[in-house]
This record gives structure tokens, C-alpha cells and sequence, in this order.
């Protein structure tokens, strides 16, 4: 079985393409080239890449909406690459469904760090895993079900599709039901590593995350609770 990790690589400048792609692929990895955003979006919807590097200033289709399109039927990690000064289009990034940004300038070596972190937590590598199961690998709670070994939410017995990063910031919060954790506290335990302090990604996660479980689960999607103030918390119905 072929278990080369395959990544797209999207941006208009040929130069930080050819940067990217040579570290990359010092890690083994097997890279696809786009340069505009119509013609990543035809490439990320007709093959199955384990993570996608997409630049948020394209020609023709941006970053953000190559997103979108992307997230109404796949699941694929996107880290996106932004300019120093886009904070604003960084947070709408989140909203489309964006897991992780790198900025610019970057060193390639932290790009290479994020995707490594990005595929370590991948629904696309988790069925590699052999090692045994952990007893709570199937968390169950009235209208939701995380079966952790498959990386699969069941919501009133529907499935729903989420992107690595809002899988498992939900199944954090479902390993301490009623537990209250702070945005701080999230972006350091979800994210692994200092997020540039921008607490706002959580909340666009945890939104998110609410809006798809409520299509169909209003039950579960309630279950998420913000604590006002503090963060955020599952809280299981008495």
C-alpha cells in the first residue's frame, strides 16, 4: 500500500514554491504544484492530498474562498500562508475552515514543524496506527459518540465531517466533561505551541464546530458551552 504523504503546494511566486517543495520533500514527502486558485481548487477536489499549503493573495480565486469550496466537501488540513500584515483576513481564514497560518516571512523549517504537527493528528494517518486501543477510545454521551481510533462523530446517529483541528478540539473537551478550559489553556494544549496569542481562533473553531453539529444535533451542538469570561466547556445534559 502507497502510504506516501502527498501535499499540494499553492502560491503564485514560483520562488517560495520551489523553497517549499525542497524541504519537503527532504522529508519524503510527494508534492503537487498550483499557482492560481481555480486550478488548486480542480486538483485538491479531484485527488486526495493528506494536507494542503494554500497562499491567501491568489490570482483570480483567493485564498479563502479556494478554502471554502474546498471544506464543502472535503476535510483536507489547509495551513494557509499570509502576509505579516492580514490579521483580519487570517480570522475569516479560520471561519472557512483553515487549520493552521504561517506567516510571512517564513522559515521553512517552521513550515515543515506545522505539517509535521498538522499529519501527527490527521484523520488522514490515524488509520496507520497499530498500537493498542486506549480504553477511551469511543467516548459516548447522550446524542454524541467520538470514536477516537477511527476519528469519527456521531451526532443523534448521523455522522459528521470535521476538519482535524475541530475533531480534536472536541475530543479534548469530551476527555473532561465539565471541565472548564480557558482559551489560553486551548490554544495551548489543541494547538501544541504558541499561537501568536490570537485567542479569536479558538472561538471561530468552537463556532464551527456548534454550526456543524447543529445541522444535525442541536442536542450535541448545546453540549459545547461557553463559560462567560473563562472559556469554553462539554457539558453532558443532567
Amino acid at each position: 500500500m502507497d502510504t506516501a504523504v502527498r501535499i499540494l503546494v499553492v502560491d503564485d511566486e514560483e520562488r517560495i514554491r520551489r523553497l517549499l517543495k525542497m524541504y519537503l520533500e527532504r522529508e519524503n514527502y510527494v508534492i503537487d504544484e498550483a499557482e492560481q486558485g481555480e486550478q488548486a481548487l480542480e486538483m485538491a477536489l479531484s485527488s486526495d492530498y493528506d494536507i494542503i499549503l494554500l497562499d491567501l493573495m491568489l490570482p483570480g480565486m483567493d485564498g479563502i474562498e479556494v478554502c471554502q469550496r474546498i471544506r464543502e466537501q472535503k476535510a483536507t488540513p489547509i495551513i494557509m500562508l499570509t502576509a505579516k500584515g492580514e490579521e483580519t483576513s487570517r480570522v475569516h481564514g479560520f471561519e472557512a475552515g483553515v487549520d493552521d497560518y504561517v506567516v510571512k516571512p517564513f522559515s521553512p523549517r517552521e513550515v515543515v514543524f506545522r505539517v509535521k504537527a498538522i499529519l501527527r493528528r490527521s484523520s488522514a494517518t490515524a488509520y496507520l496506527k497499530t498500537e493498542p486501543v486506549p480504553s477511551h477510545s469511543i467516548l459516548v454521551f447522550p446524542e454524541l459518540t467520538i470514536d477516537h481510533d477511527a476519528h469519527k462523530v456521531t451526532a443523534s446517529g448521523q455522522e459528521v465531517s470535521l476538519t482535524p483541528k475541530e475533531y480534536e478540539l472536541l475530543h479534548y473537551l469530551a476527555l473532561s466533561p465539565e471541565k472548564v478550559f480557558t482559551r489560553e489553556e486551548l490554544l495551548k494544549d489543541v494547538w501544541h505551541y504558541d499561537f501568536f496569542g490570537d485567542l479569536r481562533t479558538v472561538d471561530t473553531h468552537i463556532k464551527r464546530l456548534r454550526e456543524k453539529l447543529n445541522k444535525v444535533s442541536p442536542q450535541a451542538a448545546a453540549m459545547i458551552s461557553t463559560v462567560w469570561g473563562v472559556g469554553y466547556k462539554l457539558e453532558v445534559p443532567k
